[in-house]
């Protein structure tokens, strides 16, 4: 159950006096204010402010942000926080978010109408991160307490905190620790101080000591309420990706616009095809491009019947289904070579129905510029003049429309506005076709293909080529023309070592790229040793960030020693071990995906421009957005738009979308929601006060800056 708020029961003439309102104001009705569905968002330039932004962001959840370190910046004071609307008092924040419990000088003004404000409204406060001190409900981290580092400390959610705001969660909040020589996580470990109404929700040991401190917890004093976070962090770490959620439904108290789901998504490309393998001796792979003509002897890497079977028992075992993109000239070829036998097809095409399908083209051709694989790397080949040299429309067409005929005649379940060309080509690729074939689109529009896939780490943000939009696949950095760990590991030494060690130097000559190896990795234990766990740890970072775009990998990685699957597993596990049953991974096929994440910047273009309204009057919310954009809520369970209830369940609240035709639309949520509660009356904490000032940190005990690395 939610804690219900408790707060200052002011008078109206109290509120009118704390807040600065127009006399008489308040009388229109005192019991049930016009809350702004939005944030405020004070920063000092640190990290945890901006972590909290960046989530905001994802969701689409508005949010006014302002740098105390500019100095022509908004002074906060109560006009700037509250007003009267149509005679209705109305704050114009729904939360708080403060660097620490109080960035402002001793005696500050703005402090002391936060606090008037926060009190008057029931608006709460997140604390981004603090000191571990009396003021913000805690003893000092002297006093049996810790602060250091927590590296790798596994914390846990409290049976309060499961219980309120971080109940999504199985109760295991890992800290990471990816580098041994890098301090990632600094924290204050303490206790309550002794009479302060503070609830731990998220604690983790005291080193050398059987007791534990709070990282995350509720402190309620003088009829506020504060989220006070004692660990600095940024967007991109684990331990906040898993906790991002439960802080932005205390301080809205699971009423908010925006919405955010963990998505999962992986593509199998070149099914029925065979991939060229690496050369270890040569350090390229024969019959690809990145050899020269006629160098080596290709040995291609390509699924078995028994690979299916334990693709598809994988399957049942995590609830999960793969996207197989599928070239159906790999299966014909097969037939030829082999007196019409092809046992893998025979077997894919018997289970279609355990997997989704993707048009991958015909024979996976490149479909952009002509080119030229004489030279390491290709070059586009040019015409007399100059010009490029494009693959006519009519070949594009042949190879996503045969393609198609050729999976219809299997019977394979097929979405035809979905597609997905060999190496994405026909789109862009930087430095040799900076420019999309121009051929692409019409070929597109002759298909009725209106979902097109690209490469994220080449082409990240959705864009239309003719009648299709973009849906961007990451990349996961298992190899595809590699079917052992060993030629992985071989190749992955190659890339990422310097030509001292005998790799390729190209990070001596990009010394941004973050997967540098300081020495070449062991070919027996590498991969799992390293490259599996760094696989994970950014898909999963992925997911946790709420990401719809789906992950490529290739047939060749089921195959063989089957590499994809200590990843697969490692994302799948390891999401499971960490969130309820009630936090389910969303795995959608592309044209999803891709209709998802369109949505989504819609809305986040007209929030972040201005052009999206949402406020609370009791339990009553009314949003206005532009005509033709869908609205996005995350709401408690049981709310309603017109009657009907709204959205689908997701990690204890409902969320969802509803098209919007530029007028309100009022939704309902249940009167029991904590959000503006306060402003109904609770028990009295006595009269409004300004907060004591900050004290100093006690003399030994040190305090860091607020920075910590991106993983």
């Amino acid at each position: 159950m939610k804690r219900t708020i408790r707060t200052t029961a002011l008078t109206v003439g109290a509120l009118v006096a704390a807040l600065g309102l127009p006399a008489g104001a308040a009388h229109a009705d005192a019991t049930a204010p016009r809350v702004d569905l939005r944030t405020l968002i004070v920063s000092d330039g640190g990290p945890a402010t901006d972590a909290i932004a960046a989530e905001l962001d994802t969701a689409g959840t508005p949010y006014t942000e302002i740098d105390l370190t500019q100095s022509k910046r908004p002074v906060i004071d109560a006009a700037f926080l509250a007003d009267t609307v149509d005679g209705r008092p109305r704050a114009k924040y729904q939360a708080v978010v403060l660097p620490n419990d109080n960035p402002f000088p001793a005696g500050s003004a703005e402090m002391t109408a936060l606090a008037s404000y926060e009190q008057a409204y029931g608006v709460p406060q997140v604390d981004a991160y603090t000191y571990a001190r009396p003021e913000a409900g805690l003893q000092y981290p002297t006093a049996g307490g810790y602060s250091g580092s927590i590296d790798g400390v596994q914390a846990e959610v409290t049976a309060a905190g499961k219980a309120g705001p971080f109940g999504y969660l199985k109760g295991a909040v890992p800290f990471e620790d990816n580098s041994p020589t890098v301090g990632e996580s600094y924290a204050y470990l303490a206790q309550p101080a002794p009479g302060a109404d503070f609830t731990p929700y998220v604690q983790a040991p005291i080193p050398g000591r059987s007791a534990s401190g709070s990282l995350v917890g509720e402190y309620r004093h003088d009829g506020r309420r504060e989220l006070v976070v004692t660990f600095v962090y940024n967007q991109y770490q684990e331990q906040f990706r898993l906790l991002a959620r439960g802080i932005v439904e205390w301080m809205t108290g699971d009423v908010h616009l925006g919405a955010t789901r963990n998505y999962f998504a992986v593509h199998v490309d070149d099914v029925f095809a065979a991939d060229d393998r690496w050369d270890t001796r040569l350090n390229c792979t024969p019959g690809d491009v990145d050899c020269p003509v006629g160098e080596g002897t290709p040995d291609p890497i390509r699924m078995t019947p028994a690979d299916v079977d334990h693709a598809t028992a994988w399957e049942q075992q995590h609830g999960f289904t793969l996207d197989l993109v599928y070239n159906g000239a790999g299966s014909v070829d097969q037939r030829s070579d082999n007196d019409g036998v092809d046992l893998l097809a025979d077997k894919l095409i018997a289970d279609r129905d355990e997997f989704r399908w993707v048009n991958h083209t015909y024979t996976h051709a490149f479909l952009g510029c002509r080119q030229d694989v004489t030279v390491v790397p290709w070059r586009c080949d040019t015409n007399a003049d100059g010009s490029t040299k494009w693959v006519s429309r009519q070949d594009i067409s042949d190879e996503i429309a045969l393609n198609r005929v050729w999976g219809r005649s299997a019977g394979l379940p097929l979405q035809n506005d979905e597609l997905v060309t060999g190496e994405h080509s026909g789109l862009r690729i930087l430095p040799q076709q900076p420019a999309d074939n121009p051929n692409l689109g019409p070929a597109l529009a002759d298909n009725g293909v209106t979902w097109l896939a690209s490469d994220n780490s080449r082409d990240p943000v959705q864009r239309q080529v003719g009648p299709a939009t973009t849906v961007s696949r990451y990349p996961m950095n298992v190899f595809y023309n590699a079917g052992h760990a060993s030629e992985q590991v071989d190749e992955y030494n190659w890339i990422y070592t310097s030509r001292a060690q005998g790799g390729s130097g190209i990070c001596e000559d990009n010394p941004a790229t973050t997967t540098c190896l300081p020495a070449p990795l062991d070919t027996a234990t590498g991969y799992s040793d390293h490259i599996v766990p760094l696989e994970t740890r950014i898909a999963l970072g992925h997911v946790l960030a709420g990401d719809p775009k789906p992950h490529f990998i290739h047939q060749s990685n089921l195959a063989e020693d089957r590499l994809a699957y200590p990843v697969l597993n490692g994302v799948l596990d390891g999401y499971h071990a960490l969130f309820t049953d009630g936090t389910p991974l969303v795995n959608l096929r592309m044209k999803d995906i891709g209709a998802e994440l369109k949505r989504r910047a819609a809305w986040q273009t007209a929030v972040r421009s201005g052009q999206v309204s949402a406020y609370r009057i009791g339990g009553t919310v009314t949003v206005t957005a532009p005509g033709g954009v869908a609205v996005t809520a995350t709401l408690p369970a049981g709310a309603t738009l017109n009657g009907t209830a709204f959205g689908t369940p997701y990690a204890g609240a409902v969320s969802g979308w509803v098209p919007s035709a530029g007028q309100p639309l009022t939704l309902t949520v249940p009167s029991s929601t904590p959000a503006t509660a306060a402003v109904h009356g609770g028990a009295g904490h006595g009269p409004v006060t300004a907060p004591a000032p900050r004290t100093r940190v006690p003399a030994g005990v040190s305090r860091p800056a607020a920075g910590t690395t991106a993983s």
